[in-house]
């Protein structure tokens, strides 16, 4: 049975992840990363860019308030957007989900690796004798 976008049981943070399936809403994200701004100033960046109406922008952000992706607060006649928070937690938690498992992996091939090139340096780093405690030869000449 489907789930319904009111229902209790809906996977948190799904409207998240619809409303940024739209490249017109992720564009406005990109816009708010910046810090806030005025609807107007909003509606001009984007017609500047593509073809789109007043209206459809004000439906996008529509989407992405519902979404919890951005806020809007009046100061006189202005809206004012900016991002929220709330729902770019939602996506960082779910992409927690897929670097978290890499991170000590990562963190020891990193040692390793470190170990590696201070052993390199250390056996450069002697004269005289190369690997083995035989003495090397001198390449210079």
């Amino acid at each position: 049975m489907p789930e319904a976008a009111g229902d209790p049981r809906a996977a948190p943070g799904r409207g998240v992840f619809e409303a940024l399936g739209d490249p017109v809403r992720r564009r406005l994200l990109e816009l708010l990363a910046g810090g806030e701004r005025p609807a107007g100033a909003l509606v001009g960046a984007l017609q500047a860019e593509t073809r789109i109406s007043q209206p459809a922008v004000s439906q996008h952000l529509r989407v992405l308030r519902d979404a919890h992706l951005v806020t809007v607060r009046a100061e006189g006649t202005l809206r004012l957007y900016a991002v929220d928070d709330a729902g770019l937690d939602v996506v960082r938690a779910w992409l927690a989900r897929f670097t978290e498992p890499f991170a000590q992996p990562l963190d020891a091939l990193e040692t390793e690796l470190a170990r590696g090139r201070r052993a390199r340096r250390a056996a450069t780093g002697r004269t005289g004798v190369g690997a083995g405690g035989e003495p090397s030869q001198d390449r210079a000449g």
